[in-house]
């Protein structure tokens, strides 16, 4: 529960350079989305939660990512409680999202994250990964004042485009 609680505050990073934890989630119609089903796309792993007002305006982002990349580009989104399957479901409808939400209890997010021994697990939301063809984080990002614009702006096209071409993402 401890995870759960401080979800929505702090400071972490995962290894960028390291392999993605792997995965198999349910979303709102109960289809498991497994990470491994993604190789050879990249993918965009976002956490997020319904009530988030950062996260309502990263949906956009990132419903224009999937739209300009196509097939290139998966975009997954991970909910944890106190989101359900009702709260989602009207994030979705209202957002217009069409990139599965999944729904986790903590587990999942505690592997992309390392823990500050001082203040414990904890990540900032929305959160963004993005992971390479070969499955590993190229990218690691918390919303705040020196992240905006990879959630606001053209920041994340760059690094995408930066994979397309065969570039590696500068590491954070």
């Amino acid at each position: 529960m401890a995870i759960l609680a401080a979800l929505s505050s702090g400071v972490s990073l995962a290894q960028v350079g390291r392999r993605a934890p792997g995965f198999s989630l349910p979303d709102v119609k109960g289809t498991e989305h497994d990470l491994e089903d993604y190789r050879g796309k990249i993918v965009i792993l976002e956490v997020m939660r319904s009530d988030c007002p950062h996260c309502a305006a990263f949906a956009k982002t990132l419903e224009e990512i999937k739209t300009q990349y196509g097939g290139k580009v998966a975009v997954l989104a991970i909910a944890n409680p106190p989101d359900n399957q009702s709260t989602i479901t009207r994030f979705i409808d209202t957002m217009k999202v069409s990139y599965p939400v999944l729904f986790d209890c903590g587990q999942v997010v505690y592997s992309y994250i390392l823990p500050d021994p001082l203040h414990g697990p904890s990540v900032a939301i929305p959160h963004a990964y993005l992971i390479d063809g070969h499955g590993t984080i190229r990218g690691d990002w918390e919303y705040g004042t020196e992240t905006g614009d990879i959630f606001q702006g053209r920041a994340l096209y760059g690094e995408i485009d930066k994979l397309l071409a065969g570039k590696a993402a500068p590491q954070h």
